[in-house]
């Protein structure tokens, strides 16, 4: 039997390692839910979250400062971030109509046909990083493929060489500190300096585009244009291809790591998705399901209203929580099973919902298919390596990612 509300602390960070009792707990109490001392609401039902994410009238996106960091302010922080650009609240931090311009723009230049010429490229970085650990019959899945593939993609299709790959890594990290809010001012300071050093690369690899173009995303955003709207500004730039940097590698890496541990501790389900490989694009939406790397997004009402008869005054926040929703046993039976093939998996909200979607799920979906498929060829009897894993996860309310994977395997023929 699940504990009364009062006695969880959302902030704990012994509950953002293991929420999943918390969440069950939440939705069967208070589906909204007022964190004590807080003006903080969380929305854990799935058809309350959904009907959240369609009232972007009143529960607005303009929550940049939520993003900014805890010191953000601190004078010496400030100093150091006045060094860059302003952040511009394009795409995760706007609401239409300014919105809908950044997305058409982003849209166009994002395409499912960009996507699907990438395939062969995936599949080369892939087997390259396999051909590095494959002999050692052990690896950090998270050092070997999980983190190194996707980042090495959004760093190429951004300009970069893919010998800069740490360093884009690097960049990601401090932007997922800040988003953490958890870390003290010499984090914060650390996490400034990268921010502009990410900012004046950026700068210098859009002058680049705009002067010779190149077969990569980044030209595509330079040169998106449509009638009647505004091109993108550098500082619009900026913001957009941060944006796509963190969710292009943090969120694709951490779902990654996250469904070969759930392979691991299902091997029923692993067999079954070795036999049917067309299981594998369904296994990756449960995958998603299960893992929702991005745990959660925030929301700023802007007036004063109702949600499913609970009322939410102007000025607080809702925590829409994608996690718990994802494991709501109304929308998805038996939630907290692992199953390849289950039904309703494309039903799962990992990506939000509605005109904040994120703008690179079928990036992601591409990269997520193509690695299971590769590792399906390659690696046979993977297992936990004895004695290595504690199997936690890094400490951020907004985002869920294992530290480390350790596996042994046995190379295939």
């Amino acid at each position: 039997m699940t504990k009364p509300l009062s006695e969880y602390n959302f902030f704990d960070p012994a509950l953002i390692e293991d929420p999943f009792e918390f969440y069950q707990a939440a939705m069967a109490q208070a589906p909204i839910y007022q964190i004590p001392g807080t003006n903080f609401f969380l929305v854990t039902k799935y058809d309350i979250v959904a009907k959240a994410l369609k009232r972007h009238d009143v529960f607005s996106n303009n929550f940049g400062a939520m993003l900014a960091g805890s010191n953000a302010e601190d004078p010496d922080v400030k100093a150091i971030l006045d060094e860059g650009w302003p952040q511009a609240d394009t795409l995760l931090t706007n609401d239409p109509p300014s919105h809908t311009r950044f997305r058409k723009l982003v849209n166009l230049a994002f395409s499912q046909k960009r996507v699907n010429q990438m395939e062969e490229y995936i599949r080369s970085i892939a087997n390259e990083l396999i051909d590095q650990f494959i002999d050692d019959g052990e690896c950090d899945f998270m050092q070997a493929l999980a983190i190194p593939q996707p980042v090495a993609v959004i760093a190429e299709q951004l300009g970069a060489d893919r010998s800069e790959a740490a360093t884009f890594k690097r960049w990601t990290d401090a932007f997922a500190d800040r988003i953490a809010g958890n870390y003290g001012k010499e984090r914060e300071i650390e996490c400034a300096k990268d921010v502009v050093e990410f900012q004046k690369y950026m700068f210098e690899k859009l002058q680049e585009r705009k002067n010779k173009p190149q077969d990569d995303l980044l030209t595509d955003l330079v040169q998106a244009r449509i009638d009647g709207e505004q091109p993108l500004t550098d500082a619009e730039l900026l913001s957009i291809v941060q944006q796509l940097m963190v969710a292009g590698n943090e969120t694709t890496t951490n779902t990654m790591a996250g469904g070969l541990l759930q392979l691991i501790q299902n091997p029923e389900q692993m067999a079954k998705v070795r036999a049917e490989r067309k299981l594998i694009p369904n296994m990756v939406e449960e995958v998603l399901r299960l893992e929702s790397a991005t745990s959660g997004m925030w929301r700023v009402v802007k007036e004063d209203t109702e949600l499913e008869g609970v009322s939410v005054p102007a000025g607080s926040m809702l925590h829409l929580r994608y996690a718990a929703a994802n494991r709501d046993p109304d929308k998805f039976e038996n939630p907290n099973d692992f199953k390849v093939d289950r039904k309703n998996a494309n039903k799962q909200m990992a990506f939000g919902q509605g005109i904040h979607v994120c703008v690179g799920q079928m990036l992601s979906r591409k990269e997520l298919c193509i690695a299971y498929d590769i590792i399906f060829d390659r690696l046979n009897n993977i297992q936990l390596a004895e004695g290595k894993n504690d199997l936690k996860h890094m400490p951020n309310v907004m985002l869920r990612g294992l530290k480390e994977l350790h596996i042994t395997f046995d190379k295939a023929a």
